[in-house]
């Protein structure tokens, strides 16, 4: 088995899925620009190919479209993979240390607040998706 071809499709399955759960991708510096500049508030999932991205924080992203109260924007950057992207999304990310898995919640194209992989790992994905309800909460509303 060749390497980069099992990680082709580890990184395809990853990327399929944030997309099947209504996350835009956003693969270059422009795109990222042009949606977090957006007035209103914007979800960002910082993803990667490692273990709890994909048992704890994909998940938690994907029940997060279900939740009452949203931001107006769900998208997602692929560390590692898009590093373009990712590296703009994480200027906008002003007094947080790069972190993959994670999200950050930007209302009017400044950050409000981030769940970081330290707050993933090792956590269940309810336990992700009641921070996320609560930044939800206390940012998306009118």
């Amino acid at each position: 088995m060749q390497f980069n071809f099992y990680m082709n499709d580890v990184v395809n399955i990853a990327r399929q899925e944030m997309v099947e759960a209504g996350y835009e991708q956003l693969q270059t510096s422009e795109e990222v620009d042009e949606v977090l500049k957006k007035e209103g508030t914007t979800l960002v999932m910082i993803n990667s190919v490692c273990g709890c991205a994909g048992g704890i924080a994909r998940p938690a992203a994907a029940y997060m479209k279900n939740y009452e109260t949203k931001p107006d924007r769900f998208v997602t950057v692929f560390a590692g993979q898009d590093k373009e992207a990712t590296s703009r999304a994480r200027e906008y990310f002003t007094g947080y240390a790069p972190s993959s898995p994670s999200f950050a919640l930007l209302k009017d194209g400044e950050i409000k607040t981030m769940v970081e992989r330290f707050e993933i790992e090792g956590h269940e994905p309810i336990q992700v998706v009641q921070k996320l309800e609560k930044a939800f909460d206390d940012y998306c509303k009118e």
